[in-house]
This record gives C-alpha cells, sequence and structure tokens, in this order.
C-alpha cells in the first residue's frame, strides 16, 4: 500500500483504471456528520467522463459505494472504505504500452521503476479515473467544512490562451461563485465559454487535445492555519495538488507575477475592517509565512494537454531497441480541464481539513 496524504487524516488510494473495483481509505475523519447525499452524487457526477463531447466517451457512472465508516448516512468516525465498480473498460486498446511507451505518460517511468509486467491498462495506477476516489474524500470534507463556514469554489481559468474572468481576490461574490458548482463547464464570462469550448472542438476534430489553468478561491477559512517551514499551507495543498495526473504548476495569489513587482506593488497592506484585520490588495493568496492570515485562499493550478492523442507521434519499441511512430488508440479527452474542476475543490477540502485538525480546531 502506498503512503497515505495526510498528518492527521489518512486518505489512501488503490487500485487501477480498468481493474474490478478503485478503492478509497479515509481515517480519522471527525464521525456525525449526516452526509448529504445528492451534493456527493452532484460532485462526483461533475468529475465523470462520458457526459460532454469535451471528454472522453467512456461512460462511468463513479457511483460510491460505502463499505464501512458510515452508517445510516452519519460517519461513524471508523475508518471510512468506499469503492466504485469499473464498468465500461477496453483493455484491448493498452495491449502493447509496455513495448512502446506513450509520449508524456508515465509508461517509461512506470516500466523502468516496476518492469515490463506493470499494469498500464487505461494508465492503470497512474490515471486520472483514480481522481474519482478524491472526489469521494473532498466532497465529504468539502461537506463538513462548509458547517464550519469554510466554502470552496472554483473555475476554469483558461483553456490554452483563452482566459475567463479571474476570481475577486478580495472580495469574491460567494453567492455567485457558488452558482459555478451547477455547470458542467464552471466560468463567469460566456462568451470565453464558447471560444473555449470551440477550441475545445478544434483539437478533438484534429486528433489533437489542448491544457489549461483551474482557479481555485476558499473562504471562511481563519488566520493561522498551517506552519512554517515543511508544515506550510502552501506546501501541503501543493503536495495533493500535484497527485492529481496532469498538474504541472502551482501558484499562489500573484504567483510567478509577483516575480515582476517592486516590494510595493506585491506587499498587501493592512487594515482594520471595524475589528478584523485584513489586507487591501491580496498578491499572497492568503498565506504568509506559510499561514493563513484570514484573507481568502487563492491558488491556480496548471494542467498540461492530455498526452493520448490520435496524431502520430515518435517512440521507441523497448523490445526491438529501435525508433518507432506511434497512433494512441482508445478514448481520450480533448481537454481535461473542465473534469477537473472539482478534483480541485476536492484536493483543497482534503488538505484545508488536515490543517484544521492540527489544532483540533474541526473538533
Amino acid at each position: 500500500m502506498l503512503a497515505p496524504y495526510g498528518n492527521n487524516i489518512k486518505l489512501f488510494i488503490e487500485g487501477g483504471s480498468h481493474d474490478e473495483k478503485i478503492e478509497m481509505l479515509l481515517d480519522n475523519f471527525p464521525k456525525g456528520m449526516k452526509i448529504d447525499e445528492d451534493a456527493l452524487l452532484k460532485f462526483m457526477q461533475r468529475r465523470a467522463p462520458g457526459n460532454d463531447k469535451w471528454s472522453t466517451p467512456r461512460k462511468e457512472k463513479d457511483m460510491p459505494v460505502f463499505l464501512s465508516g458510515v452508517k445510516d448516512g452519519i460517519t461513524t468516525g471508523e475508518r471510512i472504505h468506499a469503492v466504485i465498480y469499473n464498468q465500461n473498460q477496453h483493455s484491448s486498446d493498452y495491449s502493447s504500452v509496455t513495448d512502446i511507451p506513450r509520449p508524456s505518460h508515465a509508461d517509461f517511468a512506470a516500466v523502468m521503476k516496476y518492469g515490463d509486467t506493470v499494469d498500464l491498462r487505461g494508465g492503470g495506477h497512474f490515471s486520472g479515473r483514480l481522481t474519482s476516489l478524491m472526489c469521494i474524500a473532498g466532497a465529504l470534507c468539502r461537506q463538513y467544512l462548509k458547517e464550519k463556514g469554510i466554502e470552496i469554489f472554483a473555475h476554469i481559468n483558461s483553456i490554452g490562451n483563452i482566459y475567463d474572468t479571474p476570481f475577486d481576490k478580495v472580495n469574491p461574490d460567494t453567492e455567485m461563485l457558488s452558482l459555478l458548482d451547477d455547470s458542467r463547464f464552471p466560468v463567469l464570462n460566456d462568451e470565453n465559454r464558447a471560444k473555449m469550448q470551440q477550441l475545445i472542438e478544434e483539437m478533438r476534430q484534429e486528433g489533437n487535445s489542448v491544457g489549461g489553468t483551474v482557479e481555485c478561491a476558499v473562504t471562511g477559512l481563519p488566520a493561522g492555519l498551517g506552519e512554517h517551514l515543511f508544515a506550510g499551507a502552501e506546501g501541503r495543498i501543493a503536495s495533493i495538488v500535484f497527485s492529481i495526473p496532469a498538474v504541472k504548476g502551482v501558484e499562489f495569489g500573484a504567483g510567478f507575477s509577483s516575480s515582476q513587482m517592486t516590494g510595493i506593488e506585491n506587499n498587501d497592506a493592512f487594515y482594520y475592517d471595524e475589528d478584523t484585520v485584513r489586507t487591501k490588495t491580496n498578491n499572497c493568496g492568503g498565506i504568509l509565512g506559510g499561514m493563513t492570515n484570514g484573507m481568502p485562499l487563492i491558488f491556480t493550478a496548471a494542467f498540461k494537454p492530455t498526452p493520448s492523442i490520435a496524431l502520430e507521434q515518435d517512440s521507441v519499441s523497448l523490445k526491438e531497441k529501435k525508433n518507432v511512430r506511434l497512433a494512441i488508440k482508445g478514448r481520450h479527452d480533448p481537454c481535461i480541464v473542465p473534469r477537473a474542476v472539482p478534483v480541485i475543490q476536492a484536493a483543497a477540502a482534503i488538505a484545508l481539513i488536515d490543517m484544521l485538525l492540527d489544532k483540533k480546531e474541526a473538533e
């Protein structure tokens, strides 16, 4: 079993894309929470494949089955064990990947580490399919955080070079942002949505793919969560976000653009809003010295283009030790970003409840 995520809660994820089932184990989740099953299933469906022309045609219901830790819809405080049964695999599409690795997939590195018997059907243990399990854990954590007044919002920030309207990093409109959960293509600007969808369709018809970014905002956090050095809030969030396949970058607040600012431009000036200390800007993304400062926590994750494309590419035959050309078979997303939005929310929720438990604030 691989090492889990978390200092307080412990999240284990097991299984492969084309196994009979994939499994999630979640230890130390607070007991006594009534699960909103409708909200859980709605959250899962936002990630599920096969529902839109910009996603893979593979259809999976992504129905979680709780085997322990939940009784009569209420968490018991025991280990939560949930499974998803896979139903729509085309394993024959992956018969040659241990010999001819697909460019920008885990195939080559996995064969080097585990040998040529490693299961790479549908991406195997390295597949984005496993993020469905992260969404089960994340949905539970998100419901618990919402009871504490902490809400997590996310939208498609960009597809290729087409950008949506960014979140207000100082005073996000939570009522408006809550509507994003009702959309399978969550953006703030309808004109941007049409342009993004057109670009994805162009890539699909070409047999190509495109990447993008997801912006996430968390409101209602108390100041002082996290620690300095190795237990910093940025690192704990980034470590779980980077576990999502295809994530290649994470930035907080102004992120990399802060390197182009002067000190007076980047610094977030403090002021009193009645009895509450706030900042006039939020270039730090709500985190200072590894600790939350009470402002909205803002981060953006960058996703590479889906590496499974129909266009012919260069690769190698590991058995014959020669260069070859490869045309990838199978059913794949021309852009994974729309389905990744709830996964980012799930990752944030898991990291934040883990930090809350540092000080037993979730009890």
